[in-house]
């Protein structure tokens, strides 16, 4: 226990110096009971020990030091629990996450769900952004600082192929806080180091869900799965589809939700088929993250006053018990 005002601890030293007087005038009372008990104007004093009136000041002397405890305003380490974890914001940006099935495009559409759901996240979640397109790139380490997760994702443009894959595996390298590399340069599922078990983290994987590239996404699934990250995808565009036009060819692309289902499946996460703001609330919702406790200093002077009183107010019923009066 520390103090904000430890100066007032040496109001402390009024409390043995009114024990003494206490003591000596109740010495100076017996003595004369005694002398007066000897002429035979009162009666003599009961041998019989009276333990309330020795309860009594020791009552008032406790409730009086822990009055004099609060004005030096004691702060104590309390315990605060608070949800903890790592999610990281996978975004595709491929070339057809320009479509159009979602206003302004998909990735437009998906940036401004992420972003409403960065900035409602409590400041105990850690939040990384995963770019993936033919290759993937982590834009933002995990940070508590939501600016910077903001500002990553303000810079997400689309282009190239898509690699689901490779995406996930970046996740996890962000996630690990180290590059994730699978047997055979990236073409497997099984990573060359060992990667460990990271609850309470997940993944946000904003996808249309058409792999065109790279690693089969559901082998990283499983990896995801043994290392204890659950992947929630998201699924960007309509399963009707849409067409682009990229220098002068037209593109067909629509959303594969199949893909997306079952890595869902694979590493217990959950699908969801929009990338609103809404469902974004349900996806955090979902997260299994984990619950932990720091221990936080916060200001107790009213638990010690409030002590102090129930104190003062136990010595003064129990007088009243004893002798009829307060003191």
């Amino acid at each position: 226990m520390t103090f904000t005002w430890p100066w007032m601890l040496v109001t402390l030293a009024a409390v043995p110096a009114l024990v003494v007087g206490y003591r000596r005038m109740l010495r100076g009372q017996a003595q004369r009971r005694a002398d007066l008990a000897a002429l035979g104007l009162v009666t003599p004093t009961p041998t019989r020990p009276d333990t309330a009136r020795r309860v009594v000041p020791v009552l008032f002397g406790a409730a009086l030091t822990l009055m004099l405890l609060a004005l030096a305003r004691p702060v104590a380490s309390v315990a605060e629990p608070r949800r903890e974890g790592t999610v990281i914001l996978a975004f595709d940006v491929s070339t057809s996450m320009a479509a159009k099935d979602e206003e302004p495009t998909r990735l437009d559409y998906a940036k401004a769900a992420a972003r409403s759901f960065v900035d409602k996240q409590p400041s105990s979640i850690r939040m990384g952004v995963v770019a993936f397109d033919g290759s993937a790139l982590v834009l933002q380490q995990p940070t508590r600082d939501k600016n910077e997760a903001l500002s990553a994702i303000n810079r997400l443009a689309p282009q190239g192929d898509t690699d689901i894959g490779r995406g996930i595996l970046a996740s996890l390298g962000a996630i690990a806080g180290k590059v994730i590399t699978a047997a055979g340069g990236t073409e497997g599922g099984n990573p060359e180091t060992p990667i460990g078990y990271y609850g309470g983290t997940a993944i946000v994987l904003l996808t249309d869900g058409e792999n065109t590239d790279g690693p089969d996404p559901l082998e990283l699934a499983d990896l995801a799965s043994a290392a204890g990250v659950r992947i929630y995808p998201v699924g960007l565009g309509s399963t009707s589809g849409s067409v682009l036009q990229v220098d002068g060819f037209s593109i067909a692309t629509a959303l594969d939700e199949d893909t997306l289902k079952q890595i869902a499946r694979t590493t217990g996460g959950t699908y969801y088929p929009a990338a609103d703001p809404a469902t974004l609330a349900q996806v955090y919702d979902s997260l299994e993250l984990t619950w932990t406790s720091r221990m936080v200093p916060r200001e107790v002077t009213s638990l010690v006053a409030a002590l102090a009183t129930l104190l003062l107010l136990a010595g003064a019923g129990l007088s009243v018990v004893r002798s009829g009066r307060v003191i």
